[in-house]
Order: C-alpha cells, then sequence, then structure tokens
C-alpha cells in the first residue's frame, strides 16, 4: 500500500516584520476594538471597554466590526488603525 503525503505549508515564507512598540501607558489613549461580527465579542468587548476607561484611563475606545467574520478587515477599517494608539482584534464564538 502506498500513501500520498501532502504538505500544508506555504512555498514562500512570510516576511518578518518587527513588534510594535509597547506603550508606556493606556492613560489618555484611543484603543480600536475590531471585532468579527460573532455575538460572543459583544458582552465582552463592552466590558473590557468598562475597565480600559475606568481603571486604566483610557480616553476613546472605538468599535469596529468586520462585514465578513472569516476575512481580513475591510478597507475602511485598516485605514482608520493609525488613528489609533493600540488595536485588539476579537472573535467570539
Amino acid at each position: 500500500m502506498t500513501f500520498l503525503v501532502l504538505d500544508p505549508t506555504a512555498e514562500k515564507t512570510a516576511p518578518h516584520g518587527a513588534a510594535a512598540p509597547r506603550l508606556d501607558t493606556l492613560k489618555g489613549k484611543t484603543i480600536g476594538f475590531i471585532s468579527n461580527g460573532k455575538e460572543g465579542t459583544k458582552g465582552f468587548f463592552a466590558h473590557l471597554e468598562r475597565m480600559l476607561i475606568e481603571q486604566h484611563g483610557v480616553a476613546k475606545v472605538v468599535m469596529r466590526t468586520k462585514s465578513n467574520y472569516s476575512a481580513p478587515a475591510d478597507a475602511h477599517i485598516v485605514a482608520e488603525i493609525k488613528e489609533w494608539d493600540a488595536a485588539i482584534s476579537g472573535i467570539g464564538d
């Protein structure tokens, strides 16, 4: 008996990038949330928003939801990210 083994790895190596520098504080910052649009993110993100504002002094939380939960973020969301100090992406199954 012969077995055919398929290798699912990509033929090209993904480009390496540098991690974004850490924020020294969250106080006064704008934090963006990108939701996949599933029900589980709503309550979690709302709770996290309250914690960030009340306990860490975050000035503003921006909530955005992707139009397709299994695709990358929409172009208008990606364009907006540069206005945020940090971004959190969440999956809510």
